[in-house]
């Protein structure tokens, strides 16, 4: 493969790629506000994970 093939594929990759991701925004909700993961040194406990157990 030649590198002038080889940038072609990359550039159309990174063109779907940012298309799929801009189709995803575009067709998504709002955001939803989700308990954080991990709650490092802001007082709140963690609760977004599945085994919290809460």
């Amino acid at each position: 493969m030649s590198k002038r093939t080889f940038g072609i594929i990359t550039i159309l990759f990174w063109l779907a790629f940012g298309l799929l991701v801009a189709l995803d925004f575009s067709h998504s909700q709002t955001t939803q506000a989700e308990p954080p993961l991990i709650a490092l040194g802001s007082g709140q406990a963690a609760s977004g994970g599945h085994c919290s157990g809460r």
